[in-house]
């Protein structure tokens, strides 16, 4: 099993920063994806970004390009999430989740394909 343990969710004005982390524990993978999505009341979960072990392949939703940053500490087993000129459509709760095993880009999108999710924390921003 793997626990997931999202953190640095919060309060910020729109145009603001926020870096979420997903510390891992229990058994790890070698070939694993660790990703982000989020879900806002009244709609369904979507991805955010996701980030593959070894060869670091990334995967961002067109939403958050250019905007959003993912990276991982493998030795600290942390994923972490950098969210610069947030906008108050990015209000949701977030949450990070691990494919246990190796995943094709085109799939990395999908809450389906990851075997392991985090409770979640909350961003919030105001306009």
């Amino acid at each position: 099993q793997v626990q997931l343990v999202e953190s640095g969710g919060g309060l910020v004005q729109a145009g603001g920063s926020l870096r979420l982390s997903c510390a891992a524990s229990g058994r790890t993978f070698s070939s694993d994806v660790m990703g982000w999505f989020r879900q806002a009341p009244g709609k369904e979960r979507e991805f955010v970004a996701a980030i593959r072990s070894g060869d670091n392949v990334l995967n961002y939703a067109n939403s958050v390009k250019g905007r959003f940053t993912i990276s991982r500490d493998n030795a600290k087993k942390t994923s972490y999430l950098q969210m610069n000129s947030l906008k108050p459509e990015d209000t949701a709760v977030y949450y990070c989740a691990v494919r246990a095993s190796r995943l094709a880009v085109a799939a990395m999108d999908r809450p389906t394909s990851y075997d392991y999710w985090g409770q979640g924390t909350q961003v919030t921003v105001s306009s």
